[in-house]
């Protein structure tokens, strides 16, 4: 895959992340290059119901507001993806987990999420899926958010990364690579089991009206 793809792809992708923060509903782009509208929204502190005819301000943590730490989560949500996606076309390889030797479905789980200091993901399909992170309903689900399946076998084998709008990135088998995959087809919507949110949970909930 070409490098100038890999961008255009990864900005496509990531572009409308942004809009976690403000909790609304957003649709990534289909590799075709559908670009969402992305929709402008108040402030944050205009947003909080004035409750009082005091002058009020949003409190801080540890001298950052609550906005900042919700931009951070919604960054390492971007990071996640942008690792995934800068790896298409990397050959599946059983056991592996870097560009240089290949991927398997876990191996590239655990690159994409190598930088997320808070996440430690064991080495296994099964094992993320059986203990790690929050389950998430299929209708709820956000990019970064797990996948899994069982493919041919009783238990959880394979893990996919939510990317947004029913599709995925994933390390598919042997004799295939690194690619986007969509649960619309009869076959991953029928072998889906379960999605987990492995990402820290968004801080806003200490945003707050503090009055003086």
């Amino acid at each position: 895959m070409r490098p100038f793809f890999k961008t255009w792809l990864t900005i496509c992708l990531l572009m409308p992340l942004a809009a976690h923060a403000t909790n609304r509903e957003q649709r990534l782009p289909n590799v075709n290059g559908f670009t969402p509208k992305v929709h402008s929204t108040p402030s944050t502190a205009k947003s909080v119901k004035q409750t009082v005819n005091r002058p009020t301000q949003l409190s801080t943590v540890h001298g950052k507001s609550s906005t900042h730490l919700v931009a951070a989560n919604t960054k390492q949500s971007s990071n996640v993806l942008s690792r995934a996606v800068n790896v298409l076309g990397t050959p599946y390889r059983w056991g592996g987990s870097s560009p240089s030797k290949g991927f398997d479905c876990s191996g590239l789980v655990k690159y994409a999420f190598n930088d997320v200091a808070a996440v430690d993901l064991p080495r296994t399909s099964n094992a993320m899926a059986a203990g790690h992170g929050q389950k998430v309903e299929r209708k709820d689900l956000k990019p970064g958010d797990l996948l899994f399946f069982k493919l041919k076998s009783r238990q959880v084998n394979h893990v996919a990364i939510y990317l947004g709008n029913d599709r995925f990135i994933h390390a598919p088998r042997r004799g295939k690579a690194v690619s986007i995959d969509t649960l619309k087809k009869p076959f991953w919507d029928k072998n889906y089991v379960i999605a987990k949110r492995v990402l820290p949970k968004e801080q806003n909930s200490n945003l707050r009206v503090v009055q003086r």
